[in-house]
């Protein structure tokens, strides 16, 4: 049976809780109360849009707007009382709960208000550049029980128990976290793994959680138009650890998974006091190693090896790169208690995530696949994976975002070039940048442009490449995975890259 895909503001309205009076709320918190304190608040939100009649309006500064001037219209929606950081005399028909630390504030309100749901789960968050997505779907899948299924927050979609939710942001904001958890709990829900971002890890939307397992997969080069450095990036990443850490509601043990053989990887395990569990390919370190790896169109094939034990691996997931997602999540279940037969025997069942190498078609001899990788190490993982693969010629199709880190245009087409017989640029969602542009700045990256056709047009890049591929030919159209909507300055657009790779 489909699961069903549900609008977000369907969950507000699904649950046990009536109410929760406003001085439980703030209960011997540092703020200050202007106004009624015997309310009774019916929902708590940062999105004026959001709200309705008995709700808690969080006012918060965001890096574009700011929530102070949607008061107005979360009052006229009929917010009873506002969260803010700047008292206003003249706004007396609301209570006012007045706080230096927003952040914080909304965090331990999302918590009392949803009734601790984090710490009535197994909650595994995974962090890294790439294979976030994957992973937390292996996890998933490794840690699903018939009596007891396991809820997932990520990019593609988010599943409360029976419910399945697209998915606006990689990790929603804490109060958005603690009503998902809640409903998973509600759903009979036991465990939840939760794709991290650098961003919410920056915004604190993450805190106050009751984590039991955090994962760190890698750290390359990626929003740099955010954090500026990478040492800014790679602090964000660590901040998950520092959560895990302090986190003090449950009894049992944390545990941090690490990728022993990523250069940071090495720094948090010399860094964490808490039980750290590594995986690798190439470090002799590593608690849990996959070895013999072997490859083919269809399957990655290795043998799994945790403390004097072993067993043999098969799974859907091709290459490497993927090898890496799978020992995150093996150690994710092995922290949770599942023998090395019991997940050897899970990963035989898992089918894939979507948009990620996803084979969609393969006509006259022609393999064709999808990739969500939008950075330079991705890129070249995909294309390796798959020139390894390809008995042919390797052809790509690819574009940066607009709006993002420039760095790493060039980047990723010298990354391409290195496999790749052929490659088309072309657009991926341009957002508020000209299309041309970004084409130009990644051209930067080409040593040799006579293997590069420049299409703006997606649809008519992906189609050209197909027409261009011919027996045993592999074509990657990457960038976009599993996203259905391509982003103009002035537009979005429903398109998907599967789609049109099945048409063509």
């Amino acid at each position: 049976m489909v699961s069903p895909t549900i609008h977000a503001s369907r969950v507000w309205a699904v649950g046990g809780i009536s109410h929760v009076k406003l001085s439980q709320l703030f209960h011997k918190m540092d703020v200050q109360i202007k106004g009624k304190k015997d309310l009774d608040i019916l929902g708590v939100c940062a999105h004026s849009q959001q709200v309705a009649p008995g709700y808690l309006f969080f006012a918060k500064k965001g890096r574009k707007v700011d929530g102070a001037h949607f008061v107005d219209a979360a009052i006229a929606a009929g917010a009873v009382a506002v969260v803010t950081d700047l008292y206003n005399p003249f706004l007396t028909q609301v209570t006012q709960i007045v706080t230096q630390d927003l952040h914080g504030v909304e965090a331990e309100v999302a918590r009392r208000f949803y009734q601790d749901p984090s710490q009535k789960l197994f909650l595994a968050g995974v962090t890294g550049t790439n294979g976030k997505t994957t992973t937390t779907y292996l996890i998933r899948h490794l840690l699903e029980e018939s009596k007891a299924p396991c809820g997932l927050i990520g990019t593609i979609e988010n599943i409360l128990g029976s419910y399945h939710l697209p998915s606006l942001l990689t990790t929603p904001d804490v109060l958005t976290l603690n009503k998902y958890f809640y409903e998973m709990v509600r759903q009979g829900c036991r465990a939840a793994a939760v794709e991290v971002s650098s961003h919410a890890l920056d915004q604190a939307r993450v805190d106050k959680l009751e984590w039991d397992v955090a994962v760190f997969t890698n750290l390359s080069q990626e929003h740099l138009d955010y954090h500026k450095t990478m040492q800014e990036y790679a602090r964000a990443k660590k901040k998950l650890f520092t959560y895990l850490v302090s986190s003090t509601r449950k009894s049992i043990e944390k545990c941090a998974v690490i990728n022993s053989d990523d250069p940071l990887g090495r720094e948090l395990l010399q860094e964490l006091s808490c039980r750290r569990l590594s995986y690798g390919i190439d470090s002799a370190s590593a608690h849990l190693v996959a070895r013999d790896l072997r490859f083919s169109c269809e399957a990655s094939r290795f043998t799994l090896a945790y403390q004097g034990q072993t067993v043999e691996v098969e799974t859907a997931l091709v290459g490497r790169f993927n090898v890496y997602n799978v020992l995150a999540a093996c150690a994710v279940a092995l922290v949770k208690g599942y023998s090395l037969q019991q997940i050897g025997e899970k990963l035989k069942m898992f089918k894939g995530v979507p948009g990620r190498l996803q084979k969609v078609a393969s006509k006259a001899g022609v393999s064709v696949y999808v990739d969500f990788a939008h950075t330079p190490e991705a890129l070249e993982q995909v294309c390796t994976t798959l020139k390894e693969l390809t008995q042919g010629h390797l052809i790509s199709v690819f574009g940066c975002g607009g709006d993002r880190d420039k760095e790493k245009r060039p980047k990723m087409a010298t990354a391409a070039e290195k496999y790749c017989d052929r490659m088309i640029f072309t657009s991926d969602n341009p957002r508020g940048e000209d299309p041309h542009k970004i084409l130009e700045e990644m051209l930067v990256g080409i040593k040799d442009p006579s293997k590069v056709i420049v299409e703006p047009d997606r649809r008519k890049a992906i189609i050209k490449a197909l027409q261009m591929a011919k027996k045993k030919d592999v074509v990657v159209i990457a960038g976009k995975g599993h996203e259905t909507i391509q982003i103009f300055k002035d537009k979005t657009l429903p398109f998907s890259d599967i789609e049109v790779a099945l048409q063509g």
